[in-house]
């Protein structure tokens, strides 16, 4: 793979990144992101279109986002040009249909009929989990007081096989982890307690709602399969959002500390055309 991106790696990471939805209100937010997607909806290469589709759909999921993706410049005609092409595949018009309805209900339009007339059939990849082969851990980090902390955590994640990507927030001490689901937590807390500085927690949701702390027990015995070499790109990547809540994901060796989000904002502005 040559050192830059080309369409298709940017929209499927940014349709990954979408898929969580701690991530969604961040990339809306981004000034290059959502200009972007819109451009992606008239690329020649249709799995550029679907990816840009289903990041489009990911983020409307999130109701706060929707007047803002309603409102941005060529967003609805899009979704038109790619209905009305006659060259779209079907499940490609589906998807844009049900998105271009959604916009219309948030500003009030067709607010008694917001369903979709495709209705019979909504693309069923959004219940349930975007990705059965990863899950979410979310780990309180006793020790996570300061960005040198911070880094350890970094290295220490980094250095797990079957992580796909990490969001730090500071302010309250956590690290939202996306992993392979074959992956144990414990594994994370073991390698974040290895540092001699920090131990972690479970954070998991009780059937009242509430939040409930789950320890793991000291000095356990779960083995941390090693990343030695790390490659280009996961087969499954999963990238969280940018600052205030700093993101990782593992896109080469040189990146640890950058934010993804910028990284795919210049790609966008250096390739307006294609």
């Amino acid at each position: 793979m040559s050192g830059a991106p080309d369409a298709l790696a940017v929209v499927t990471q940014l349709r990954d990144l979408a898929a969580d939805p701690m991530n969604r209100r961040a990339i809306v937010q981004d000034h290059g992101c959502l200009p972007g997607l819109i451009l992606f909806l008239d690329h020649p290469n249709p799995q550029v279109v679907y990816s840009a589709l289903l990041a489009i759909r990911y983020l409307a999921e999130c109701r706060p986002n929707r007047e803002k993706l309603r409102g941005e410049l060529g967003m609805l005609l899009s979704l038109q040009n790619v209905v009305q092409k006659s060259t779209t595949p079907g499940e490609t018009k589906l998807l844009a249909s049900e998105i271009y309805e959604l916009l219309q209900a948030a500003a009030g339009c067709e607010a008694a009929g917001s369903a979709p007339v495709s209705g019979r059939r909504k693309a069923q990849f959004f219940l349930g989990s975007s990705n059965k082969r990863a899950k979410t851990v979310i780990l309180q980090i006793d020790g996570l007081d300061d960005p040198g902390r911070q880094s350890l955590c970094e290295e220490a994640l980094l250095k797990i096989r079957g992580v796909i990507s990490f969001t730090f927030q500071m302010a309250v001490k956590r690290c939202i982890v996306r992993i392979r689901s074959d992956l144990k937590a414990e594994a994370l807390a073991s390698a974040i307690a290895a540092t001699e500085v920090m131990t972690a927690q479970q954070v998991v949701k009780a059937e009242n709602g509430e939040e409930v702390l789950i320890r793991f027990p000291e000095g356990g015995s779960v083995v941390v399969e090693q990343n030695v070499d790390l490659p280009e790109y996961l087969p499954e990547e999963e990238s969280p959002s940018q600052d205030p809540d700093k993101a990782v994901s593992r896109v080469g060796s040189g990146q640890e500390g950058s934010s993804w989000l910028g990284a795919a904002a210049n790609f966008l502005s250096r390739s307006f055309y294609w």
